[in-house]
């Protein structure tokens, strides 16, 4: 949490850093708490040993044999920290303080499944103990878990007195810059991270005006003396208005002393914090927004979609063919309507429905909303669209690779809200099309299903649809599947 004061920004300031320069013994920048992560893990993982070996003596009244345990538990150590490492925990010393990182435990488990299938395809499973490495895996995991919230709390309390502390001064940038950057830092609520103060090449009551927060320390002079005595860690400079020459001129300066010097670009403090710092080989680049389904994800919900389609289609045909040859016993015309509809990247699919109107009141082009009571609508068609029967041959377009089990509804081509098109009446309503439209969607479990008469839950239909994409993952679209069923007898919006 940046550290605040009390009621004169200014002795609260020179407390604060008092208070830092009286902290008995050696003192470290939060940039060892990474360290601190690795060695607790290698401990998790050394100990859990002797721990599983006498849990498995005990229960199973066995001697232990090393031989291909050792070997696997040394894949499984290795695979885990490099799933660490690629999931930037070593390296964001954040992740601990803020969330506790109760992931650790689910990416050792991946690393021991991973750790098994190898043993498994070198044939070595007869010599393999699976009580052994059942009781080893609970260990690690269980340690792993509980070793976040102590990891944390002792962080806090080491943050609290001064042990580990990152004294921050922040050069430069307007009011309303330095504002937001304080506000963002105060979100973040960061223990170990002390801003002791604010410096510009001002005067002191235009720059004390800047941040009330925070005391003015004076120019650029007085930063680069408090740095000489070893009073700042590190320098955040946020100019919004630099030249390239005033940078270089600071930078050249400021490497003098032994203080780190980082740069907060405008673009970060504006648009945060709906972007990440990713790199382009070297070049560090602020993305805006990043594919949630790429790369192993697309084949996660590919095959999600393919075997939930292919059983679907099974287990459905008997409903599927009393549905078809009650359409066609009491009305006139095809048992299937194809409609043109947004799918993947705004290109127009043909997404197949069960016939609910009448052959000669149907628009193709959606133009016209189905209200309540509509007349087009069949006998047959309003039980089937209560109970969204009508969507099933959509399983078919899963299986062309069209459309997904989950995702954002296709909407019609010319489907309006109000007396304007979606497409215009609702801004960023395009996004949505970032992935393949879906037979159910999150927004249709959340009370959005049916006709949308108002430009507001138009919106809110879209914002469901934006969420879902940005935080897809496998365990939500079973969520929705599971709320879909739920939700079928309960909908009045179907008509």
């Amino acid at each position: 949490m940046v550290a605040r004061g009390g009621d004169d920004p200014l002795e609260s300031g020179r407390q604060q850093l008092a208070g830092a320069r009286t902290v008995q013994g050696r003192r470290f920048t939060s940039n060892v708490i990474p360290s601190m992560v690795v060695t607790i893990d290698l401990l998790c993982l050394l100990v859990s040993a002797p721990i599983a070996v006498i849990l498995y003596t005990v229960i199973f009244q066995q001697t232990v044999v090393p031989g291909v345990h050792t070997a696997a538990g040394f894949i499984a150590g290795v695979a885990f920290f490099l799933i660490r490492q690629s999931r930037g925990v070593y390296t964001q010393s954040f992740v601990i303080l803020q969330s506790g990182d109760t992931a650790v435990a689910v990416d050792y488990l991946m690393s021991a499944l991973l750790s098994s299938a190898i043993v498994w395809q070198f044939g070595l499973v007869d010599e393999f103990s699976r009580g052994l490495t059942l009781a080893y895996v609970g260990s690690v995991t269980s340690l792993l878990f509980v070793s976040r919230f102590v990891l944390r709390a002792a962080l806090r309390r080491l943050a609290d007195s001064g042990r580990i502390r990152q004294r921050v001064v922040l050069y430069g940038a307007d009011k309303q810059t330095l504002a937001r950057t304080c506000r963002m830092l105060d979100l973040q609520a960061l223990p170990q991270l002390l801003l002791v103060g604010v410096a510009d090449d001002y005067t002191r009551s235009t720059a004390s005006e800047t941040v009330e927060e925070l005391p003015f320390i004076g120019g650029f002079p007085e930063l680069l003396a408090m740095a000489r005595d070893g009073e700042v860690d590190q320098v955040l400079i946020a100019l919004s208005d630099m030249t390239r020459e005033r940078i270089e001129v600071i930078i050249e300066k400021l490497s003098e002393v032994a203080v780190d010097v980082s740069l907060i670009p405008r673009e970060a403090i504006a648009l945060a914090p709906d972007y990440r710092v990713n790199f382009v080989g070297q070049i560090p680049v602020l993305t805006l927004w990043q594919r949630q389904m790429r790369d192993g994800n697309t084949i996660v919900k590919d095959v999600e979609d393919f075997v939930i389609a292919t059983l679907a289609l099974v287990f459905l045909s008997p409903l599927l063919l009393v549905t078809a040859i009650a359409i066609k016993l009491t009305s006139r015309g095809p048992v299937i309507f194809k409609q043109p509809r947004f799918g993947f990247n705004n290109r127009e699919i043909l997404v197949w429905k069960f016939r609910s109107m009448y052959t000669d009141r149907q628009d193709v082009s959606g133009a016209a909303r189905t209200t309540k009571g509509d007349p087009r609508v069949t006998p047959v068609g309003r039980l089937i669209r209560k109970l969204s029967i009508d969507e099933l041959p959509q399983l078919w377009n899963v299986l062309r690779g069209e459309m997904s089990i989950v995702g954002p509804r296709p909407h019609a081509t010319h489907m309006k809200v109000g007396d304007h098109y979606y497409f215009d009446a609702v801004r960023g309503y395009a996004a949505r099309h970032r992935v393949k439209p879906g037979i159910t969607g999150l927004a249709q479990v959340r009370g959005l299903r049916g006709e949308i008469q108002t430009i507001d839950r138009a919106k809110r239909r879209v914002e469901l649809d934006r969420y879902y994409i940005d935080n897809w993952s496998l365990m939500l679209d079973l969520r929705i599947m599971v709320e879909t069923v739920v939700n079928l007898a309960f909908d009045k919006n179907a008509y």
